[in-house]
């Protein structure tokens, strides 16, 4: 999960946690939601077995609530 420039947090999943932080970060290929809001910070992942489980992830994650995302953040 990444917190933006603007406070807001973003979603997604990745096999390289440090290219796509780079790319969020500084090229074209970051997400156009973080693109606009740069810089981006890391404040929150997890590891998991495969990209079916982390996709299913990914979407229990973008369900929460705000306040439950900055929970799960702590």
């Amino acid at each position: 999960m990444l917190k933006c420039s603007d406070e807001t947090l973003y979603t997604g999943i990745t096999t390289d946690l440090d290219r796509r932080l780079d790319e969020h970060n500084s090229s074209v290929k970051g997400a156009k939601y973080t693109r606009i809001r740069r810089p981006v910070e890391l404040v929150y992942s997890e590891k998991t077995e495969d990209k079916s489980s982390a996709s299913k992830r990914e979407i229990e994650i973008k369900k929460l609530t705000r306040i439950q995302k900055i929970e799960l953040i702590k």
